[in-house]
């Protein structure tokens, strides 16, 4: 057996309250329930993540934008299938569940509407929907720089088990506004392409 790895208390703790969380959050709310500071906070994380890493561990630190939560490493999700099923393809955050529900309702729409909606940056997480195979690039818009286009994919039809995306539960009035209005014609989307 190897050397024991001693982790730090600060680790420890954050480790603690991901655990107990059970979702994804951001490191400015882990150092309001631990007491840290969040340079101590990003420190911590840095030493989990190394941590899984290093010994190999069932559970990998996953970051979207300045979310954080374990998640089953890849490599373990064909042994997990026959027991788990869908739950081993990672939970998604909430986050990822409200851009992924802005792209199937918008689609086809670029990343930067997405964050015009949002009110954030989604440049990591529509990366992990890509990966995770729920949305893929449908093609270009005409606006300047052409950024990709986003759209849902057929296993985001399976897992959330519509047969269309027709058979989307239909939005309110205030939400449809939301999702049909056009980003400001004067914004540049050239930006954008550098982080496709």
């Amino acid at each position: 057996m190897s050397k024991t790895v001693t982790m730090s208390d600060n680790a420890r703790i954050v480790e603690v309250i991901l655990y107990v969380e059970n979702e994804a959050i951001s490191a400015t709310k882990i150092a309001e329930l631990s007491g840290l500071s969040e340079s101590e906070v990003k420190a911590a994380l840095k030493e989990l993540k190394e941590l899984s890493n290093d010994l190999n561990r069932g559970l990998m630190l996953v970051q979207e934008d300045d979310q954080y939560l374990f998640s089953p490493c890849p490599d373990l999700y064909d042994r997990l299938k026959k027991s788990y099923g869908r739950k081993v393809d990672r939970r998604l955050s909430r986050a990822a569940l409200e851009t992924l529900s802005i792209v199937a309702y918008a689609q086809p729409i670029t990343r930067k509407k997405i964050d015009k909606i949002r009110g954030v940056s989604s440049d990591t997480i529509v990366r992990i929907l890509r990966e995770r195979e729920y949305i893929k690039v449908s093609g270009r818009d005409d606006s300047p720089g052409h950024p990709c286009l986003y759209s849902t994919t057929k296993k985001f039809l399976y897992e959330f088990n519509l047969k269309h995306i027709t058979d989307l539960p239909k939005l309110s009035e205030i939400d449809r506004i939301r999702f049909e209005e056009e980003p400001n014609a004067n914004e540049n989307d050239n930006e954008e392409m550098k982080n496709e």
